[in-house]
Order: structure tokens, then sequence, then C-alpha cells
């Protein structure tokens, strides 16, 4: 009498446990049908994604239709319309101070300076990596690793990380006094703490955008490099008609991704400038729902819940007009 080898073990091992599973599997798609089985499979990331994503937003969205502190939507009075009419009240948009909520105004508006300057930065400095990136060179591996590896931080880290960088008594200040310049108190004036909070942004998040642009370079076929270097067209004429035109949809997707991203700017700019300084030179949309809903002991639900409701409305307005700019330029 042979004994059973181990990998024949293994094998009636496998068979078993498939024919476990197997068994539930053919009794649901009979009772379900073979085209409804799909939903099956899909049912578990649906309802966590339902839990986790719809249901929040729809609670958001009746709690901007009620006043009061309460916190149970019972508590809540129904005041209709008035939390977006508090928002929306305003003299002049262009100035802040002559609105009903200031500093609703004064976030969208230096959100909107941190958006424009931000998506710019970001999508030249990850295009530009991609381009070096994708062309032969040593240890190319590693520093595409590099390149990401601050996407896996924590916001909170690299924000601490750059605090202690720019600090009156950190690194950047003592090179500085190495060069005899005298230090400069970076985060407490306006025009250096907003820039640095862009470039903070770019350095964290320009890895990830440059990877998505990377994976579009190199699913352009390399014939059409090859066409071109035969008819002698120069580098710029190879990057603006072949490069460019193709690298459109990768484009259209990481600008559609910064745009949203940084509407939602908030963690490492809060720790970064202590909490939007100086004064409110980089408090953002973010910040002043957090500040509205949990910041202070007023704790107005319905007033951080409504501003959240518009920040959404223009996100999703924004993604759609993309979306379709993008249709017409693939047809």
């Amino acid at each position: 009498m042979s004994t059973p080898k181990p990998t024949d073990l293994g094998g009636r091992a496998l068979d078993f446990a498939m024919g476990v599973v197997e068994a539930p599997i053919n009794g649901f798609e009979r009772l379900m049908g073979r085209k409804r089985m799909p939903y099956l499979f899909l049912a578990p990331n649906l309802i966590l994604f339902g839990i986790f994503t719809f249901l929040p937003i729809a609670i958001a969205v009746g709690y901007a239709f009620t006043g009061g502190t309460g916190l149970f939507v019972s508590e809540r009075p129904f005041v209709g319309f008035d939390n977006f009419r508090q928002l929306l009240q305003c003299e002049d948009y262009f100035r802040p101070g002559s609105c009903r909520e200031s500093l609703f105004w004064t976030a969208v508006w230096n959100t909107l300076w941190f958006v424009g300057f931000n998506v710019a930065a970001t999508l030249l400095v990850a295009l530009v990596t991609a381009l070096i990136l994708n062309r032969a060179m040593a240890a190319r591996g590693f520093f595409r690793a590099m390149f990401f590896y601050p996407v896996l931080l924590s916001p909170v880290v690299i924000g601490l990380i750059w605090k202690w960088f720019l600090d009156r008594n950190g690194l950047l200040n003592a090179f500085l006094q190495m060069l005899g310049v005298p230090p400069e108190i970076f985060l407490l004036d306006v025009g250096w703490s907003r820039f640095f909070v862009v470039v903070v942004s770019v350095w964290f998040h320009m890895g990830f955008y440059t990877l998505i642009l990377l994976a579009g370079l190199q699913a352009i076929p390399k014939d059409l490099y090859e066409a071109a270097s035969i008819d002698a067209a120069s580098p710029r004429r190879t990057l603006f008609r072949i490069t460019l035109p193709l690298l459109g949809p990768n484009l259209l997707v990481v600008l559609i991704l910064l745009m949203i991203r940084s509407v939602q700017i908030f963690d490492e700019a809060w720790v970064l400038t202590n909490g939007g300084g100086p004064g409110t030179a980089n408090s953002f949309i973010v910040q002043y729902i957090y500040q509205m809903a949990f910041g202070s002991d007023l704790r107005l639900f319905g007033l951080a819940s409504a501003a959240s409701v518009l920040m959404g409305l223009v996100l999703l307005a924004l993604t759609l007009i993309q979306l379709r700019l993008g249709r017409k330029m693939e047809t």
C-alpha cells in the first residue's frame, strides 16, 4: 500500500474546500438565477460603501436644513434654507467683510487661491517628473519609489516635519544663518506661509499623480516615437504632437483628482500653520466646516453641513464639466 504524497493530500484538501464553497453558491444560483449572481458578490462592498459614503452624505444633507445645537436630528428644529441664506447673504462677494458669514467667504477665496496655484504647480511638477522617470536611466526604480514615498505618510506627519523644517530654530533658518542671512519666521508671514502651504502640498501629493502620468506614458506605442525620429521631428514637436495628445486622458484624470483634493485641503495646512494662521490667511473651506461643527462650543452642525453641501455641489459641477470637456477632447 503506497503512502499518499504531500502534493496529493494538498490537492484533495483543496478539492474538498472548493466543494464546500461550491455547494451554497450553486444553491444561490438556482434560487437567484445566473444573471443576478454578480449582485450577490457585490453586495458586501455595496453595503459597506453605502454605510460609510451614502449614509453620511444623507445625514449631512438632513442636518443642513435643521438648526439648534442638538446632536440628534430629532432634537433639531427644521429651519428650511436658513443656513444656506446665512452663508450666501453678502453685499459684495469679493469683500468677505461685507458678508454675514465673513469667515466662510474668506475661506472660499483662500481655497480658490490655493486650488489655482496648487493644481497648476502639482500638474507641472508631476508631468516633468513623469517624463524624466520614463527615460532610460540608472536606478530608475529607486527614484520612482522615492518620489512616491511621501504619499504613504500621514498628512499630520507631513505637517509636523515641514513645521520643524520651517520653524524659527528649524533646519532652513540654520542653513540661512550659515550663509549670513538673518532668520525668517516663515509661518508667521502671510506671503511665506501661503507659499509653503502650496510647496508642502505639491511635495506631498505629486508622487501619486506622477505614477498616473507615468502609466500613461508607458502605454504610448514606441513605434510612434520611432516614426517621429525617422521624420527628424524635434523633441518639442514630439512632445506637443505625440506625447501630450495621447496623454490627454491621464492628464484629465489627474486634473479632476487634483481639483477635488485641493478643495479638500485641511490636515497638513492645519498642522503647518497652527490652525490656518497667520490670522485667517490659510483658512480653507474644510477648516471652516470643522470649526463650525467641532472647533467651538456653539456646535453649529446645520451651518457646517450647509457649507459641506455647497462644497459638494461645486465639486460635482466641476467634475461633470471636466468630464464633458474630456469627451469632446477624445472626439
